[in-house]
């Protein structure tokens, strides 16, 4: 406003010349009626506050953050130096690594425990319900927005189970008796997995943060270190009697050592983190038909229908589970299910309605 810039006083020093002038005199008198609205005593000031607050960025968001505020040229080029930037230190590796060498170590365990027990096909089929926890563990502790919990994922998870119960089935011999024991030790080791995998993933948010040969090391060395008293433990008390190996099983340990625990762990891990937790527990119960597969190829082994019809469905929900976590918020199945549910209603609604005009032309016949 005017007054808010001019006092009464000055104004009327300025416009106190110009009213002998009768040009202007007509055009000045509602301005100093304004004027004199406003009492020149009150002055009107604005006032700062001296109360400033300083925030932090976190650490975590820092490298985003920095290169958000780059421009793509510039970012490009000094690409290599962020992201080492952001990287785990060799500290940090480590204390990762010792808390998840125990998870790993049961979840080895019990599953080596449950083959000991009962038969491989329980234990594979068993083993494939690590999906469902993954995918429940993974929307309670989510560490992007593709871990969200939807029916679609859930959909797919039933059919990798369903998949491997009837590859599982078509190979398996008459049940025994300690199957009890190996379900619930392929039970453990199912849930250990998913914990690991939601854990790993949700403490390590990018594949580029963590320096995967680095952690496994970490993982082998803390295992040598704190869980060789278990030999002396398992000895004494009777539970596995301890011996040195013969030369061909050290051989057959150093081979599926390097390629079926460290070089399998690593490519693993590594796509867990290209792409969700979900996708890489599913991603293992293909082994289940690839192996028997390259039976078939290799030994000329015949399985029966039941294997080719389990087959499929594992393949299946392993793209679908792909598919549906490169699209964030798709849940197809429940689209399906609200259309469903929509037309059911709708139906349902003009049937009300047809029974509801038919009651009313009655009505008026009878009344004529």
């Amino acid at each position: 406003m005017i007054c808010t810039f001019l006092q009464f006083a000055d104004a009327e020093a300025y416009f106190t010349p110009c009213t002998t002038d009768t040009t202007v005199n007509n055009c000045l008198v509602p301005v100093l009626r304004l004027l004199s609205l406003f009492p020149a005593s009150k002055k009107q000031r604005v006032r700062f506050s001296n109360i400033m607050e300083v925030r932090q960025l976190p650490s975590t968001q820092a490298l985003e953050a920095k290169l958000s505020r780059m421009s793509y040229p510039a970012a490009k080029d000094h690409e290599a130096m962020l992201r080492t930037v952001g990287k785990l230190t060799i500290t940090d590796v480590a204390k990762i690594s010792f808390f998840f060498c125990f998870v790993w170590f049961l979840a080895n365990l019990s599953y080596q425990e449950a083959l000991s027990d009962t038969q491989v096909a329980i234990v594979n089929i068993l083993s494939s319900t690590s999906g469902l926890f993954t995918l429940i563990l993974a929307a309670i502790f989510p560490s992007n927005s593709s871990d969200r919990f939807t029916l679609s994922k859930l959909l797919a998870v039933a059919l990798s189970m369903g998949g491997v119960a009837l590859v599982s089935l078509s190979s398996m011999d008459i049940p025994d008796e300690k199957g009890v024991i190996g379900s619930l030790w392929s039970l453990a080791g199912a849930m250990l997995y998913a914990v690991y995998i939601v854990m790993i993933k949700r403490r390590v948010d990018r594949e580029d943060k963590l320096d995967i040969p680095m952690f496994f090391g970490f993982v082998g060395l803390f295992n040598l270190l704190l869980l060789w008293p278990g030999f002396l433990l398992l000895h004494y008390t009777g539970f596995e009697a301890f011996e040195l190996p013969s030369q061909l099983v050290w051989t057959y340990i150093l081979i599926n050592g390097l390629i079926g625990t460290v070089l399998s762990e690593f490519l693993w891990l590594w796509g867990c983190f290209l792409t969700s937790s979900l996708i890489g527990t599913l991603a293992l119960s293909l082994t289940i038909p690839l192996s028997i597969l390259a039976d078939i190829c290799m030994q000329k082994v015949r399985f029966s229908w039941l294997f080719f019809a389990g087959a499929v469905p594992v393949f299946l929900s392993f793209f679908i589970a792909a598919l549906l976590c490169h699209y964030n918020n798709w849940d197809p199945v429940l689209v399906g299910l609200r259309r469903v549910y929509g037309f059911i209603c709708r139906k349902h609604r003009i049937q009300r309605c047809d029974q509801c005009c038919g009651r009313e032309s009655v009505s008026c016949e009878i009344g004529k």
